[in-house]
């Protein structure tokens, strides 16, 4: 396998409703990481996107947000109708796959702002027995928090506690939509959004972008980039996609991919987990072993921002800016799609 490592990123503030246009979302982000990079423009090898298509309510929609990163001279292009995360995936193959490739762009975009995000998220479930009832995205959230109380796991106050440690660690990110202290009494009182889950267990709906530059270690040395974080193990699995013939209070995606990508919680420093909902942040904790020394989500996670298409990736940018900056030796970026933690990707960064 070549070395390939996350040298830069760059995100924008995620807003409940952004004046910027896909277009001009994707430019910012994008021209930040290049300038970041210190790669010119035309030297990428590989640009990858995720977005999706059904939220803006026309067929490759992707194709107009090309226009942020110019038409000439030609390049190679590729979208996935996924996170952010998934896209970050497909270009470390492609670098994988071909040594004569060294450098790559991934980008992604959402604007829930553009319709019901929860409703139009019911076309993920099965066609034939679900998608039908159209049951919300936090109704079928609140389906797996109910079983997590009922086997007797976790109590609410374990779910309030969760909402109130990653708003408050939100604080401390300029790009979060949600901040500011709230107690763990003032949570629980909160209004139901679909029992059990309450205002404050839930993501705010974002508009945001983000965009990521990876590299081999040949362009790494080429530019002296001082703290790559190197990508040392990166995996996503699927499991069944009805909600009715599996545990929707454990993740066996997450475990899997977690163990194929080398995620031993006990050897790492930071692990940001994208957990849309309080209580998933439990199940992925227990999926991925992560002990008490372990930081989890310094960033305030899913429930501070949470742009759909880029929440994924943002985990994993965080998680890589943690080693940029020093804080971090061992960093996991998390990532989930699907309904009820259905899909998981793993993401594992080393500091040199």
């Amino acid at each position: 396998m070549r070395d390939i490592a996350v040298i830069a990123s760059a995100q924008i503030p995620s807003e409940r409703r952004s004046d910027l246009s896909e277009i001009e979302m994707v430019q910012k982000v994008v021209t930040g990481a290049i300038e970041k990079s210190g790669i010119d423009r035309r030297a990428f090898d590989f640009w990858c996107s995720g977005s999706a298509d059904m939220l803006c309510g026309r067929p490759f929609s992707f194709v107009s947000a090309l226009d942020a990163i110019g038409a000439w001279p030609p390049i190679r292009e590729s979208h996935v109708e996924m996170d952010g995360a998934w896209a970050l995936y497909e270009a470390w193959l492609k670098l994988q796959s071909d040594p004569g490739l060294h450098c790559a762009i991934v980008y992604c975009f959402g604007q829930s702002s553009l319709g019901p995000v929860p409703d139009i998220l019911a076309t993920q479930l099965d066609p034939y027995y679900e998608t039908p009832l159209w049951p919300d995205s936090i109704s079928v959230a609140a389906i797996q928090a109910r079983a997590l109380l009922d086997g007797g796991r976790y109590t609410e106050r374990d779910f309030a506690e969760v909402a109130v440690e990653n708003r408050r660690r939100g604080k401390s990110n300029p790009n979060a939509q949600l901040t500011g202290d709230f107690s763990i009494e003032e949570a629980m009182s909160g209004p139901y959004i679909s029992s059990p889950l309450r205002k404050h267990y839930c993501p705010p709906l974002s508009d945001g972008a983000c965009a990521i530059v990876i590299a081999s270690r040949e362009k790494v040395d080429e530019l002296g980039f001082a703290a790559p974080a190197w990508i040392r193990g990166f995996d996503h699995r699927v499991e069944a996609q009805s909600l009715g013939v599996r545990d929707l209070t454990s993740s066996a995606s997450t475990q899997l991919a977690g163990r194929r990508a080398g995620a031993r919680g006990d050897s790492l420093d930071v692990a940001e987990l994208h957990a849309p909902f309080a209580h998933q942040e439990l199940i992925l904790r227990e999926a991925l072993e992560l002990g008490g020394s372990v930081s989890v989500n310094p960033s305030g996670g899913a429930l501070a921002a949470n742009p759909i298409m880029v929440a994924g990736l943002l985990r994993i940018c965080e998680a890589a800016g943690a080693i940029h900056r020093g804080e971090a030796k061992r960093a996991l970026g998390h990532a989930t799609s699907g309904p009820a933690l259905q899909q998981n990707l793993v993401c594992v960064m080393e500091a040199n």
